[in-house]
């Protein structure tokens, strides 16, 4: 970047962390925890949404979700966050990051509420008002993707910008957490008050009346977190770099700066002299200046005009960055949304969980929440704050094709002697192994490719690349959601769930997973890494005349006001 490069923006690279810089951590974190909580909570009472509504006179097992009931509650509300990050995302850009920052959480507030209500009693009613809030549910947290990546990264300094992204994505761990505590204490409260029968004692009685209540208290209490950040997200000011690179107005977004950090910041390289020198310099020559700064305006609004998203000029700058965001994104998320979201099939499968038949409804939602939350607690939320810790030391590549290494490892480990994992003796050794791939893909690339898109790509098109990167991974979320449900079913059609046909069964899912580890690994060389630059000289718009132009405006401002 050149000397007379914008001097509010060098000020965010080389502050110091500063409580600003924590107080934008837990603000956009709050809703990543939200984030995780309503989409991960599904999983718990899926199996009890099942016993409730479809419920089947004389049945051997206790009712299930039919499978378009099944993909459609797991999945709708990846469709509204797929729908939510492209559609936000332009939106940041377009209208500003702060402006849209509010609309997203109020949805999440909403939506969260209306997850728990149903209009009518039976299953196609209570299914169908359930995937239509889900689906707007969804679609409030995809806006908080590429919101919260990109106002995080515009408000962060160089030197730890990636520990601080990624300490916003690692909510998500303890919103995975907080789910699977919560469904944990609310099904021991309903267990030790409604105590019922197994369902092979009682059918009808193992399912009280009252473990309707559950799964909507689960899905409903999303809405506190949510709620309880949206008066200091309408506090924050919109980032300087949009402010100063998009919306052109150096003096506001100093201003916005200035009361951010107080005017207190101090430079990690500090050059007092040499900038004072810059100043006396600019007002000695200041007619001179605005001359070029008028002329600059012209030529740099030409430049900034010369190329939009997508255009030729885009794609031979940043089009090969977006394909290896978007690609990775993709398929990690096919495999990370998979386990998540099956992770109680899988610990059925091996006999962690025993079976539906001898437990009744709701110590049914305690085991399975149990297993969830004990996963999150060893190896989910360690996974994140790894990589919080080492990202800005070991880097972003190093950090993500390390992460795409030891899940197709630890995958290939435990598909490969499957029968082996399935004995009783060896379901503690199958656990470890089923924890390290979590552990590894937050510790990997669930943090990378979310922390990665907020840092390569020009300021005008941040948001909207993020969203589009982030939209590719729903995709691949989707695909694990309705696929794995199909995927995992055993060849024998005789042992396959009620309405599936056969799949592939567990162990070549796994295998299968491995496999698109794999490819992820090799489509990560097509990503940059971004470890100790600037913003700008990431996104390439210290190239094209637009920062030094800035920097002229800023600095003119700074001498008439100092005059």
């Amino acid at each position: 970047m050149g000397k007379e490069s914008l001097q509010v923006l060098n000020a965010l690279d080389v502050a110091k962390t500063q409580w600003y810089h924590f107080t934008a951590i837990i603000i956009a974190g709050m809703g990543f925890f939200t984030d995780a909580y309503d989409l991960f909570c599904i999983s718990l009472v899926t199996k009890l949404l099942g016993r409730i509504y479809y419920h089947v006179d004389g049945a051997p097992k206790p009712g299930s979700l039919p499978p378009n009931v099944a993909a459609a509650v797991n999945g709708v509300a990846f469709c509204g966050t797929l729908a939510g990050q492209l559609f936000f995302g332009w939106l940041g850009d377009k209208m500003g990051r702060k402006r849209v920052y509010g609309v997203t959480l109020m949805l999440m507030v909403v939506c969260s509420i209306g997850s728990g209500l149903s209009f009518g009693h039976n299953s196609q009613s209570v299914m169908t008002t359930l995937c239509f809030f889900r689906f707007w549910l969804g679609f409030g947290i995809g806006g908080d993707y590429p919101l919260s990546a990109t106002i995080m990264s515009e408000y962060s300094n160089k030197k730890t910008r990636g520990a601080f992204i990624a300490a916003v994505f690692a909510m998500q761990g303890f919103g995975i957490l907080g789910g699977g505590i919560f469904a944990v204490f609310i099904s021991m409260v309903f267990k030790a008050k409604f105590d019922a029968p197994a369902y092979a004692v009682d059918p009808v009685a193992s399912t009280v009346p009252q473990a309707d209540y559950i799964w909507r208290i689960i899905l409903m209490v999303g809405a506190l977190p949510a709620a309880l950040t949206y008066y200091w997200r309408m506090k924050m000011p919109e980032t300087a770099r949009y402010t100063a690179l998009v919306a052109k107005d150096t003096a506001q977004a100093a201003s916005d700066m200035s009361k951010v950090l107080h005017m207190d910041i101090e430079a990690e390289t500090p050059e007092p002299a040499q900038c004072q020198g810059h100043a006396r310099k600019w007002e000695l020559e200041s007619a001179q200046c605005q001359g070029h700064a008028r002329k600059c305006d012209r030529d740099t609004q030409q430049l900034r005009n010369a190329y939009g998203l997508f255009s030729k000029e885009f794609l031979r700058c940043h089009g090969t960055h977006l394909l290896g965001t978007a690609i990775t994104w993709f398929l990690f998320d096919i495999a990370f949304y998979s386990q998540n979201l099956f992770q109680k099939d899988i610990f059925t499968a091996i006999g962690w969980i025993p079976p539906a038949a001898t437990m009744n409804a709701v110590e049914e939602v305690f085991r399975i929440a149990r297993a969830q939350t004990l996963i999150a607690l060893c190896s989910t939320v360690p996974g994140y704050w790894f990589t919080v810790a080492f990202i800005d030391r070991i880097g972003r590549f190093t950090i993500q094709l390390m992460g795409f290494f030891f899940m197709t490892v630890f995958m290939f480990a435990l598909a490969i002697p499957y029968h082996h994992w399935t004995l009783k003796d060896n379901q503690i050794g199958f656990i470890v192994l089923y924890s390290l791939t979590f552990f590894f893909a937050n510790f990997g690339p669930n943090a990378t490719t979310f922390v990665v898109p907020a840092e390569i790509f020009p300021a005008r098109f941040r948001s909207t690349c993020h969203g589009i990167s982030a939209a590719s991974g729903k995709l691949g979320a989707m695909v694990g959601a309705f696929g794995f449900l199909y995927l995992a079913q055993s060849p024998d059609k005789n042992r396959t769930d009620a309405g599936y046909p056969p799949g592939i069964g567990v162990k070549n899912s796994l295998l299968f997973l491995g496999g698109l580890n794999l490819l992820g690994m090799l489509f990560t060389f097509l990503v940059p890494e971004a470890k100790g630059k600037s913003l700008e000289e990431m996104s390439g718009e210290n190239e094209d005349g637009t920062i030094e132009e800035l920097g002229r405006q800023t600095l003119s401002h700074r001498t008439v006001s100092e005059a």
